[in-house]
């Protein structure tokens, strides 16, 4: 069982720490708390998330009490983002309506009637201006600038804001609210959740272990799997979205896809893996990789059909022979029948924000009847049959 529970783990602080709660927990006879915090600052989860979640799930199934901490204060004043600035914080309506889709994603992986959700708003709200001086005083300056991004952009003369010092504190803060045995995060969440140890030692705690899952990188295979940065997977992407973006991931992303997002067993992982070192051809098991993921969020059956559309759709170079999907534009219906092309794009693509669409433009993503356009104020006039391909996936014909 321990060495399951520990299976690609990136960090386990203390190094001997599971094992000794999970000896603790059999001998007071008890569940351990497993904690995974997050803001809900992005209404979709992706593969990336997923990677954690897997693992809370196999703590679920050995009867142990997950605990879902939503951001619902800390959201809403800004996390460091870990790339020398500070996260946008999000108002009280958008933390509600991203929690609440947050949620209702968590059950495609994890039971959530076996999961105890809990809002940090609940005690951070509540703290008057004396207890949080207090809170604060627990931790120094020294220890929060151990963590590196802070330390970097301390030497480098890049502000930082006293409210993003504060953040790592209320989330460790949260650990000592809810009595956590486990804390779940990324690697990059490594600071933050030891900072939960640090405050319940100071409450007289036992402290909890840390455990940090590896971050999938995502499409671009160079930075983490992120929607802000357009390279993702999220795990209510359309059947055959999942199965174009997996496959456009580069070789040498294969194992680490392999690993973190397929629910192959072990055997069957090593297998794939072998295939690849004696020069199997990287698309046949990036299919494969493709199907399985399909599988798990949608069904076989769905995952059957995607690679279908796949076939038909990416293995033919004739962009006339692909099959169009019938879109219409509300502009079409008013007497201006022109548009431009960033709106245009935007109205037919709407999962993509206009800052991804206007990249996307500019670096020749976009076609209308074979003509690459590369300009996103380029007023388009809208003719029923045209055809428009938007990145490598998306094909409109206006109707």
């Amino acid at each position: 069982m321990i060495h399951s529970l520990q299976d690609h783990v990136a960090i386990i602080l203390p190094e001997n720490g599971l094992e000794e709660k999970l000896q603790q927990a059999r001998e007071e006879n008890r569940k351990l708390s497993v904690k995974l915090g997050f803001d809900p600052t992005a209404p979709d989860l992706h593969l990336g998330h997923a990677v954690v979640l897997k693992k809370l799930k196999q703590f679920q199934d050995l009867g142990h009490q997950i605990i879902i901490v939503v951001g619902s204060f800390t959201a809403r004043i800004g996390d460091p983002t870990g790339k020398n600035k500070a996260r946008k914080p999000l108002s009280k309506d958008e933390v509600q309506h991203n929690a609440q889709t947050y949620i209702n994603q968590l059950s495609k992986i994890i039971d959530v009637t076996k999961t105890q959700i809990v809002f940090n708003s609940d005690w951070l709200d509540a703290l008057s201006f004396p207890e949080a001086v207090q809170l604060l005083s627990k931790v120094t300056l020294a220890q929060l600038m151990h963590r590196n991004d802070f330390n970097k952009r301390f030497t480098e003369n890049t502000p930082i804001a006293m409210h993003e010092l504060v953040y790592p504190i209320l989330q460790g803060f949260d650990s000592v609210k809810i009595n956590c045995d486990i804390e779940m995060g990324g690697t990059d969440q490594l600071f933050n959740c030891t900072m939960g140890r640090l405050l319940q030692e100071m409450h007289q705690m036992s402290p909890q272990i840390v455990m940090c899952m590896p971050l999938l990188k995502g499409l671009d295979g160079k930075e983490k799997m992120s929607k802000s940065l357009n390279n993702s997977i999220g795990l209510t992407d359309h059947p055959n979205d999942m199965f174009g973006k997996t496959m456009s991931i580069p070789d040498a992303l294969i194992d680490e896809f392999i690993d973190l997002t397929t629910d192959f067993s072990s055997e069957e992982k090593k297998q794939l893996k072998l295939k690849i070192e004696n020069g199997e051809n990287p698309m046949n098991i990036k299919k494969l990789i493709a199907k399985n993921i399909i599988g798990q969020y949608h069904d076989q059956t769905a995952a059957e059909h995607a690679e279908q559309f796949f076939s038909n759709q990416f293995q033919s170079k004739s962009f006339e022979e692909k099959a169009f999907e019938p879109a219409r534009i509300a502009s079409l219906t008013h007497h201006e029948n022109k548009i431009t092309l960033l709106e245009l794009c935007h109205q037919l693509k709407n999962d993509l924000s206009k800052s991804a669409v206007r990249r996307l433009i500019e670096s020749g993503g976009i076609q209308i009847n074979t003509i690459k356009i590369t300009q996103p104020d380029e007023k388009i006039e809208l003719i029923p049959s045209m055809k428009i391909k938007i990145g490598k996936r998306a094909f409109f014909e206006l109707v």
